[in-house]
């Protein structure tokens, strides 16, 4: 049986808003994003601007009913919370929590102390009975189960606050809006509402604020600097006068506040995200098919963990995946190209929790040596990144096993893929095992390379893909993200030229990030040696243009520098790791016409 859903309208004072035009507005709101406009919606109003001018009689204030979670429940239920607020995040976009100035909070309390129209908020404040009377009044007219969204305006959304813990137990929240909210300055901190508020109510399915730089009760910023686990989200005010920007009207008629209002009152509206035509097959870019790989490999790896780790990994992926496939698609469409059916399939609305979750197709055949680079950054990339979840090398081994066969390339390339990476890791500083969080620093330094190449680093990469279209795709998901990271890793590993080498020969590139783009590189070379396959001699042709003007650099500094100087250490560093690789290669290759001098520089 569905449960009977309440609107609680929480309103400030003075704001010059009757109720129905605030209500008049936000069905149309409503209606305007193909919301219903407030149908089969009990509204609660409470008026308690009497009671704000003075208590008629002693009145306590509330118990907290609602309790904190004890130790053993607060992890699932902070997991959980979590799962809605990234669903809400999805649903409204990137949040803004804007940049408190100074002098705001000395302003904002002399306004409380002083201000004659903010005196019935001082009297709320500073008088308990006062207080306890409007409390008790909200909570007079409440039922005594169901879902409740509350929206709540100005003084309303401190005593929103401060009514979260009083709901009858029955009560869900099934959602918090709160605009034009002061509750972020210590005035509001009323019965250390912070301190009580540090983690989400358990009985509180998800909480957004929304302000504005005109409203001069926000001050320029939201709440979130007081209570981290809900998102603020900025929006343009639409009226001139810093009054009428406070007033309630002015947030309810735009559509982003109207859909968080709507999604708590009707749930997830469907986006229609899939691709209506006929599922014909478009070719994929080289950014898609890595998506399609990594997308797979992390089912495939989910497929084999068991209890909380599944639990948590299948939550991560669950939001990565509606990430990336979201931003694909807006990727294309602002290129003006069709999304694949095969990647459209795997989209979903995150916002709709009881969603499934697509899971990939197995992954399309490649000839062997197309699959050197993507399968070698996949087995060295976190590939439900921001989200970082250990799993044991064992199982991504065997799901990149899996993968590799999918494939059409047997088993034993994706083991050689970890042994060519274990391999490499030893010759460099040696040390075994695969470690994504140290090969990450590949993508992460990205953006070091770019800058000191003027781009030409990832330009020029003929691997993934050209330049034009990398450079749009990185432009589009950024050097730091799942997309990016794997597009990075694998152009690093294949791009030549001199622009690589002066970007990793430059001291904008820390050693660590030079050491992990030569050791991907090598890895390649290593795992074309197993397989039977000739060298690639851009990578040879990188490692030496690359050593020569680290060395340029280090004679350069070190006629001058103290001896123990950090940018002479930070050399030496680098030429050792790229001495190393060289030696690996000219040593394990017969027919190499390099060779060492006695001193370890390069003869050709």
């Amino acid at each position: 049986m569905t449960k009977k859903t309440t609107l609680l309208f929480i309103h400030g004072v003075g704001n010059g808003d009757p109720e129905n035009k605030w209500q008049q507005q936000l069905g149309q709101s409503l209606a305007e994003i193909d919301y219903p406009a407030l149908e089969n919606i009990d509204l609660v109003i409470p008026k308690f601007a009497h009671a704000l001018k003075g208590a008629d009689e002693p009145s306590e204030i509330p118990p907290r009913v609602h309790k904190r979670p004890n130790r053993s429940e607060a992890p699932q239920i902070r997991r959980d919370f979590e799962r809605r607020m990234a669903a809400m995040e999805f649903k409204l976009g990137r949040y803004n929590q804007g940049k408190s100035r100074f002098g705001d909070d000395l302003l904002i309390h002399a306004a409380v102390e002083y201000l004659p129209h903010m005196a019935q908020a001082s009297l709320y404040l500073k008088n308990e009975d006062i207080r306890g009377q409007v409390l008790r009044r909200i909570l007079s007219k409440l039922p005594n189960s169901g879902r409740l969204v509350i929206v709540a305006h100005s003084l309303g959304s401190v005593i929103a606050a401060d009514l979260l813990m009083r709901l009858p137990k029955d009560v869900e929240i099934a959602g918090l809006v709160t605009i034009g909210s002061p509750l972020g300055h210590k005035a509001f901190n009323i019965d250390k509402v912070w301190d009580y508020l540090k983690e989400p109510p358990a009985h509180l399915s998800w909480w957004v604020n929304f302000w504005n730089e005109n409203d001069p009760v926000t001050a320029h910023r939201g709440l979130s600097s007081r209570f981290p686990w809900m998102t603020d989200y900025k929006i343009d005010a639409l009226s001139l006068s810093k009054l009428q920007a406070h007033k309630a009207v002015d947030y309810l008629q735009r559509p982003i506040v109207a859909e968080a209002i709507g999604y708590g009152l009707y749930g997830a509206k469907s986006k229609e995200i899939v691709a209506k035509e006929s599922p014909v097959e478009s070719k994929l870019s080289d950014t898609e098919q890595m998506a399609m790989f990594a997308l797979r490999f992390a089912h495939l790896i989910n497929m084999r963990l068991e209890n909380d780790l599944k639990e948590r990994y299948s939550g991560a992926l669950r939001q990565v995946q509606a990430t990336v496939i979201d931003g694909i698609m807006r990727w294309n469409e602002s290129e003006g190209r069709r999304t694949p059916y095969s990647l459209s399939r795997l989209a979903f609305d995150l916002s709709d929790l009881d969603a499934e979750t697509p899971v990939p197709s197995p992954a399309i055949h490649l000839p062997i040596d197309q699959a050197i680079l993507p399968l070698s950054a996949l087995a060295s990339e976190n590939v439900i990144r921001p989200f970082e979840i250990s799993v044991k090398p064992e199982i991504r081994q065997a799901a990149l096993e899996d993968l590799s066969a999918e494939m059409g390339l047997s088993s034993k390339f994706g083991s050689d893929v970890f042994k060519a990476a274990k391999e490499a890791q030893v010759t460099l500083n040696g040390q075994g095992g695969l470690n994504w969080k140290k090969w990450g620093a590949v993508s992460l330094g990205a953006a070091a390379l770019v800058a000191a190449t003027g781009g030409l680093a990832l330009a020029a990469a003929p691997g993934l893909a050209g330049a034009a279209l990398l450079s749009s795709a990185l432009a589009s998901f950024g050097p730091g993200g799942m997309i990016g990271g794997l597009i990075t890793a694998g152009s690093l590993a294949s791009v030549g030229g001199g622009g690589i080498a002066f970007g990793l020969a430059s001291a904008a590139t820390s050693a660590a990030d030079m050491e992990a783009v030569v050791e991907r590189m090598l890895s390649t070379e290593i795992l074309r040696s197993l397989q039977g396959l000739p060298a690639d001699p851009a990578v040879r042709r990188t490692l030496i243009e690359t050593e020569i003007q680290v060395r340029r650099e280090y004679e350069r500094l070190d006629e001058f520098s103290d001896r123990n100087a950090t940018g002479l250490t930070e050399i030496k560093k680098k030429l050792t790791s790229i001495e190393r690789a060289l030696k690996y290669l000219i040593d394990n290759d017969s027919d190499s016409e390099l060779d060492f001098n006695e001193d370890g520089i390069i003869i050709e």
